[in-house]
């Protein structure tokens, strides 16, 4: 079932959409007061890793949305973008791996997204 959030679920379409692998989403509420959501997906170029962020900032400004904080744009290892109640993590695949997010935060809430994604 999606996130109850409608940004979280506009990001992991619009994500899904340009082709980004492995999208994960994380409820982390009962964690940190940071914010609600990780997102975390895999493109598979520097390329690619642009053209994610750029899609997301450019939905969810359609909506008045604009990221608090972006980091990580021109090096394009790991981009992200941080809104309020969500943030957005966009990897090369080694840079996911040897991060590790999902690891770190594993006492999170997996949200379910099959049914956003194809």
């Amino acid at each position: 079932m999606a996130s109850k959030n409608e940004t979280v679920n506009k990001i992991v379409k619009v994500l899904d959409d340009k082709k980004g692998r492995n999208i994960e989403v994380i409820d982390i509420s009962g964690l940190t007061t940071m914010t609600d959501y990780f997102i975390i997906v895999t493109g598979g170029s520097d390329t690619q890793v642009k053209a994610l962020c750029d899609s997301v900032e450019e939905e969810l400004e359609k909506d008045g949305l604009t990221p608090t904080n972006k980091e990580g744009y021109r090096t394009a290892q790991w981009i992200l973008l941080g809104y309020d109640d969500a943030v957005v993590h966009i990897f090369l695949a080694e840079t996911r791996e040897f991060y590790g997010l999902e690891r770190i935060w594993k006492d999170g809430v997996k949200v379910d997204v099959s049914d956003i994604v194809s």
